[in-house]
């Protein structure tokens, strides 16, 4: 940036403040169930979760009279509040002077495949509106001098479709956003965290919830229920799955809940890993200009010895540089990408160096040492690409922290004020699990296939194989909006009156007694243990059949143990913790058992993991020679038309697959035609439930 950025500026963007929560309602009655004394609260919606998509959902609901309540695990501790990266992005239709519409936005959106045809075009036409009120709200977007909004390429993404308010937006769109939902005096439950779907015949009835703040002699565990015919799953993805995150700590998402409810999950095949610091530390991405800027990437052994590993692995200085500059807008492992010297060849070299026991460091103080052999590190000497962007953004200083600090000076104040000096020394980091792309499977108005219950955000499996950067924040604020429209248009979210909740709740309590079990030998942080270290050996970037399918079997016999002898608690106020393990275990086993399904039924390489085989079509190249252990499989077309889905029945995980769902982006609209659609609501599909088909 060629002006200077005042720190009160820098704070303002960095060190985003949350409104303090409000005192929570009076208990609306108190009934018997089991033995216990439970305190019930009546709504006519339950929305679990509070970052970006829930708020958005329960502001919406409450414009259009739905009684809404949120509750949440920990109120601003979620991955809307606490990830970022560079420049977080939220993806959105640019205008038509960059070559933009919804329809090649939506073709850009799905490109990679198994996302369904009619989801990418709403999260097109949707993404203008969902900006516009985040703007209207004082979500600081940057702006030119004639009102539009800067604009920059990101991940999968061509056409320049990206902006930022900077390394937190995600977190100011949750400050805007709660704010307005206190405002609009929505209840909100605090430390309550949602352990499973009520339900009666058949249809969604609420929901069974923990709060340490409820815990008393007749209630030990801090047992609550929310008595609701409407619940929004929006809490998120299962952060917790894997070892190697960038997750902030504590994200255990709702995949476990969901399956245990009956619901449908799609596409848990597909994720996003990407270079970034670990949650030991400080959590973050490190895309855009935290690469760009073109640091000295190596490796320390456990004597302390350096490793320039990188220069294994490039022919050349400028293609090793010019790689590490690539990693800003290609930051998710991709598997084509480590063919013909791509980016991606820098995630396998950092993940190697880890599987060696190394410890892998970016430094900004210091330039790419050269390949052997090879000229010496110069901005005279990378690829046209690279030396156009860095041209054009000015960065033409010597040293990468200098880089950095003209093309975003953010970036550096963010980390510090973590105590993370990267101005004064080198940062540990490496290759983490970032995002789910898969999830509950949803219809174009959110729903799932039990009635009442609606997800949204990365709670929902709404993503196909590849996505750009950012849209999934766009994603949860369409659909978002979409969940408050069709609620409030269903007119069925009336706050339950006269209904006798105890029945409804044994069978609840019920489960939750068989898992909490003082003599079993399971804990719930062995269960951790071994469910994060097997997700992360076996079901990352590199995935090799036999071992996808041994760490299958050895999650479905966990399960069985967990089935047949619950977990021990040392005391109460582990409860809900015991219970997510548990739930999480279950979502590790329907993880495994989707890509045991696709990589056993000939599924190739694609999106975030290469499927390795001997047999395989493709084999990766470094300096060194070919690295045929990573052969893999090339992705069949076929499967980009098709999703996975897992569900639970009679207690067993099912894997099936079933065609996405076709959109005609050429039939046109017709106003007299379609108006009576909207003014009658045909819009909303009330008749119908689930519509996947």
């Amino acid at each position: 940036m060629s002006t200077p950025i005042p720190q009160h500026i820098l704070d303002a963007l960095t060190d985003v403040e949350m409104p303090r929560l409000p005192v929570n309602p009076e208990i609306d009655e108190w009934v018997e169930v089991n033995g216990l004394k439970l305190p019930v609260h009546h709504a006519g919606a339950v929305v679990v979760g509070s970052g970006a998509a829930g708020l958005r959902a329960a502001i919406e609901m409450k414009r259009r009279g739905v009684e809404v309540t949120i509750i949440s695990q920990s109120a601003w501790g979620g991955t809307s509040a606490c990830s970022g990266s560079d420049k977080q992005t939220l993806h959105t239709a640019n205008t038509a002077d960059r070559g933009d519409n919804f329809k090649a936005m939506a073709e850009a959106l799905r490109a990679g495949g198994a996302m369904d045809e009619d989801t990418a075009y709403i999260e097109a036409v949707g993404s203008p509106r969902a900006m516009a009120l985040l703007q209207y709200l004082g979500l600081p977007l940057p702006q030119d001098r004639f009102g539009g909004t800067l604009r920059y390429k990101t991940d999968h993404d061509e056409v320049g479709r990206a902006t930022s308010c900077g390394p937190r937006t995600s977190r100011l769109m949750v400050q805007v956003l709660a704010k307005e939902a206190l405002r609009l005096e929505i209840p909100f439950f605090n430390q309550t965290t949602a352990l499973q779907l009520l339900k009666q015949d058949g249809k969604c009835a609420g929901v069974l919830a923990i709060r340490p703040k409820d815990a008393s002699d007749a209630n030990p565990y801090g047992v609550v229920l929310f008595h609701a015919p409407v619940v929004v799953l929006a809490a998120g993805g299962p952060g917790e799955l894997y070892r190697d995150s960038v997750f902030p700590n504590g994200c255990f998402g709702t995949l476990g809940l969901a399956l245990e409810a009956g619901l449908e999950l799609v596409n848990l095949t597909e994720s996003q890993f990407g270079i970034g610091t670990r949650r030991e530390g400080f959590p973050w991405n490190l895309s855009g200009t935290y690469v760009q800027a073109i640091p000295q990437i190596y490796s320390v052994d456990k004597d302390g010895h350096e490793h320039h590993f990188l220069a294994d692995y490039y022919r050349t200085t400028q293609e090793m540089a010019s790689n590490i500059f690539r990693k800003g807008y290609q930051w998710p492992f991709h598997a084509t990408r480590m063919l013909d010297f791509g980016s991606s060849l820098v995630d396998l070299a950092i993940y190697r160096e880890g599987q060696k026991g190394r410890k892998v460091f970016m430094d900004f103080n210091r330039n790419p040492l050269p390949v052997p052999d090879d000229q010496p590190f110069s901005l005279d000497r990378l690829d046209d690409d690279v030396a156009t962007y860095l041209g054009t953004a000015g960065a033409g200083q010597e040293m990468p922290i200098d880089r950095l600090r003209h093309m975003n000076p953010l970036a550096i104040e963010l980390y510090r004020r973590y105590k993370v000096d990267i101005a004064a020394e080198p940062l540990e980091f490496a290759v983490n699990n970032q995002h789910m792309n898969g999830g509950i499977a949803v219809d174009t108005w959110g729903r799932t296939n039990v009635a009442g219950v609606y997800a949204i955000g990365e709670a929902s499996g709404t993503h196909g194989v590849t996505r750009p950067g950012g849209s999934a924040l766009n994603a949860g604020q369409v659909f978002g909006t979409r969940v408050g429209e069709h609620v409030g248009a269903s007119g069925k979210a009336e706050i339950p009156s006269g209904d006798d909740i105890t029945g409804i709740a044994e069978a609840a309590i019920s489960r939750f007694d068989t898992i909490l079990t003082p003599n079993s030998e399971l804990t719930h942080t062995a269960i951790r243990s071994e469910v994060q270290a097997r997700m992360s050996d076996k079901a990352g970037i590199l995935c090799f059949a036999n071992e996808v399918a041994q760490a299958h079997v050895e999650a479905r016999e966990l399960n069985s143990q967990i089935n047949a002898n619950g977990i021990t608690l040392s005391r109460p106020s582990e409860a809900s913790r015991v219970v997510q393990w548990q739930q999480m275990s279950l979502a590790s086993e329907a993880v495994l058992a989707a890509l045991d399904h696709f990589i056993s039924n000939s599924g190739g390489s694609r999106g975030a993991r290469a499927v390795c085989d001997a047999k395989g079509d493709a084999t990766p190249e470094a300096r060194i020679g070919k690295l045929s252990d990573y052969r893999f499989r090339s992705e069949r077309a076929k499967d980009q038309q098709e999703q996975i889905i897992v569900s639970m029945q009679d207690g067993k995980i099912q894997v099936s697959t079933r065609p996405i769902r076709k959109f005609d982006a050429e039939a046109k609209q017709f106003f007299e035609r379609d108006w009576p659609d909207w003014l009658t609501g045909g819009v909303f599909d009330l008749q119908r439930t689930f519509a996947h088909s």
